[in-house]
């Protein structure tokens, strides 16, 4: 399974991700992440999907700030190289981008991203909120939106609350799961493999 992560990049050969199958940087120099948040993404992917091939599509560098035309571009790449699954841990409140990240899309990409933004309040994207109380390895799922922790994969001894956090890791952690469900349901059916298997759906 190929996995692309939008985002900040990865530190190749760090010990909670491993190896990564390609790395790509849209509009910077080299795909090396400087803000240590592409890789604490690509960690929790790995930790629930360890035989995933993981594909680093760099948009930030050395901030959380991207132009739209880059985001586009690290989509169009992703359906270009043909990835099973898409992580966007990012999103835009623009509604002016709507048909942009459509097109982008096109018909292939599953793509798994913040919810109440763009793309991941798209028809068939798996949009994703924070939920804190969610465990880990589940996810929850109520009003066409998916909850998700918003905690990445732990650091032996760093609190909870001095790792990183947020909407960023709900989004990754539900790719993760997404994921592991890809590997025996086709396609097609993932949207309603993914609601039967919601912890406490509907609720």
């Amino acid at each position: 399974m190929k996995i692309a992560i939008i985002y900040s990049g990865v530190h190749p050969g760090h010990p909670h991700v491993g190896e990564i199958a390609g790395m790509v940087a849209i509009d910077s120099a080299d795909a090396i992440d400087r803000l240590g948040h592409g890789t604490a993404v690509a960690a929790a992917i790995r930790e629930k999907a360890p035989d995933a091939e993981l594909y680093s599509v760099k948009v930030f560098d050395r901030r959380l700030t991207a132009y739209i035309d880059v985001i586009i571009r690290a989509l169009e790449w992703c359906g270009e190289h043909h990835m099973d699954l898409v992580n966007l841990s990012l999103g835009t409140e623009n509604p002016a981008h709507r048909d942009r990240f459509i097109q982008a899309r096109g018909d292939d990409l599953l793509l798994v991203s913040a919810a109440n933004a763009l793309p991941g309040s798209l028809p068939g994207v798996i949009g994703v909120a924070a939920d804190a109380e969610c465990p880990r390895d589940a996810f929850r799922y109520r009003d066409g939106v998916y909850y998700a922790s918003p905690y990445p994969r732990p650091i032996p001894g760093v609190p909870v609350a001095r790792n990183l956090q947020g909407t960023s890791f709900a989004v990754a952690n539900m790719t993760g799961l997404v994921a592991r469900l890809l590997r025996d349901t086709p396609r097609l059916a993932i949207g309603d493999a993914l609601i039967s298997h919601a912890d406490g759906r509907g609720s």
